[in-house]
C-alpha cells in the first residue's frame, strides 16, 4: 500500500493499462543499457530482466490500485540486493543499474506522454511516481544487501566462537577438527599467536583488527590474537579502560596455556601481587607466573624451607629474611648488601652471624641456596597485604 504523501497516488488510474502495455519493450531496453554499462550482469540475464520487469509490474500496479496491500515477503529487489552480496560485489553496480534504469524509463515516458498526448503536468506527476518508485527499489536493494551481509557476519562470528572453543578447550582435540573449523571460519591459522585475557567491563571497544578472535561474552571475555607483534600497544588504543593481560606467544596448538598464563596475570594483579596496570605482559612476569603456579606448593616450600626463621618475633623475621634474600642474591660481601639494604655493614654482619646459626651449613650449599632464595621469592609473593 503506498502512503498518502506518495507521488503515485496522483497519477490518474485510468493511466494503468496503457503503461501496462509498455511493460515489456520498456524492460527490454533498460536491460540492453545495462547490458551495455554492466557486462557483468549478462551471465544474470534471467535474473536481471525478472528484476525490471516486476519493478515495472509493480509500478504499473500501485498506480492501478494504490491502496491494495503488497506481500512483503515476496520482493525479489531484497533478494537482489542479498544476492550482490553474496556474489563477492559491493551494491554499487546494483546502483548504477537502478540509475540507467530510470534513465532509459525516463525516455519511454517522455515518448509515451507525446503519443498518449498528456499534459504537462500529467507528465510531471509521472516522472515523479517513477523517481518515487526507484527509490524506493533502491532502499530494499540496500535492505536485502545489509540483511544478507548481517546475515553472513553472524554465521562468521559463530563459526569463530566455536574454532576459540576448540584452541583453547580440550588438549585431546583432533587438531584436524580445529583446522577443518579454521577452514570454516576463514581465519588463516597462524604460526604463532597470544591469548589476551580481559576483566568485564562496559568500556568502549574501538576497532581491533579483522583477524583478531574475540570472545567478550564470556564471564571471562578473552581475545586470540595470531601473528602478534606489539599487542600491548594497540590493545591500550583498542580497548581504553579495559584491564587486561596478553599471554605468551605460543605455537596455536598452545593457545589454552597462553590463555591460562594471562588469566593468572589478571588474578595476580587483582590481588596485588603485580602492579595495578591497564595492561600486563605475561612476558614481564614470568618468575613470578612460575613460583606460584602452584600456590599450595609454594607455601609449602616457604614455611619448610624457612621454618628456622618461625620462632622469631615478626620484627626479628622481616630483618632476618630480607637480609638473607639480599645475601643471596647479591653473592656480594657485607658492604654491597648494607648499600641495598641500607644499613652498616656491622649490621649485615651481625645478621648474617645470625642466620648461620639458624640454618647452618645450607647458608653454603649451592642446592639450599638456590631452594632458599626461591623460599624467600614465594614468601614475599604470597603476602597479599
Amino acid at each position: 500500500m503506498t502512503q498518502l504523501g506518495d507521488p503515485r497516488r496522483s497519477v490518474p488510474p485510468e493511466l494503468a493499462p496503457l503503461l501496462r502495455m509498455e511493460v515489456a519493450t520498456v524492460a527490454t531496453s533498460i536491460f540492453e543499457a545495462i547490458e551495455k554499462s554492466i557486462p557483468e550482469y549478462s551471465q544474470f540475464r534471467e535474473n536481471v530482466v525478472d528484476g525490471i520487469r516486476q519493478a515495472l509490474v509493480k509500478f504499473v500496479d500501485m498506480i492501478a490500485a494504490p491502496d491494495s496491500e503488497r506481500d512483503p515477503h515476496d520482493d525479489i529487489h531484497r533478494k537482489l540486493g542479498a544476492w550482490e552480496f553474496k556474489s563477492g560485489r559491493s551494491l554499487d553496480s546494483l546502483q548504477a543499474a537502478y540509475r540507467i534504469g530510470a534513465r532509459v524509463a525516463w525516455r519511454h515516458v517522455c515518448g509515451f506522454a507525446e503519443r498518449r498526448e498528456l499534459s504537462l503536468h500529467q507528465m510531471s506527476v509521472l516522472g515523479e511516481a517513477m523517481i518515487a518508485h526507484v527509490d524506493e527499489l533502491v532502499s530494499l536493494s540496500v535492505e536485502g544487501y545489509a540483511a544478507a551481509q548481517a546475515s553472513a557476519a553472524g554465521t562468521l562470528e559463530r563459526k569463530r566462537r566455536k574454532l576459540m572453543e576448540l584452541l583453547v578447550g580440550d588438549p585431546t582435540t583432533n587438531w584436524q577438527a580445529v583446522l577443518d573449523a579454521a577452514a570454516a571460519a576463514a581465519w588463516p591459522m597462524p604460526d604463532r599467536l597470544s591469548a589476551v585475557a580481559l576483566e568485564p567491563s562496559a568500556a568502549p571497544v574501538h576497532d581491533l583488527p579483522a583477524d583478531v578472535l574475540v570472545n567478550f561474552e564470556d564471564a571471562t571475555p578473552y581475545l586470540l590474537v595470531p601473528n602478534p607483534a606489539a599487542v600491548s600497544r594497540w590493545v591500550r588504543r583498542a580497548l581504553p579502560g579495559w584491564r587486561a593481560a596478553v599471554g605468551l606467544p605460543v605455537v596455536p596448538a598452545q593457545a589454552r596455556g597462553s590463555l591460562a598464563c594471562a588469566r593468572h596475570v589478571l588474578t595476580l594483579a587483582r590481588e596485588k601481587v603485580l602492579p595495578d596496570r591497564p595492561v600486563l605482559d605475561c612476558a614481564d612476569h614470568l618468575v613470578e607466573l612460575t613460583v606460584l603456579a602452584d600456590e599450595f606448593l609454594a607455601r609449602q616450600l616457604a614455611e619448610r624451607a624457612l621454618a628456622p626463621l618461625a620462632p622469631l618475633t615478626d620484627l626479628q623475621r622481616t630483618k632476618l629474611a630480607e637480609t638473607l634474600l639480599v645475601w643471596l642474591s647479591a653473592r656480594g660481601g657485607a658492604p654491597e648488601v648494607a648499600a641495598r639494604l641500607q644499613v652498616h655493614p656491622q649490621t649485615v654482619r651481625y645478621r648474617v652471624n645470625q642466620l648461620e646459626e639458624l640454618f647452618g651449613d645450607r647458608m653454603h650449599d649451592a642446592e639450599e641456596r638456590f631452594t632458599l632464595e626461591l623460599a624467600l621469592r614465594a614468601h614475599y609473593l604470597l603476602q597479599r597485604d
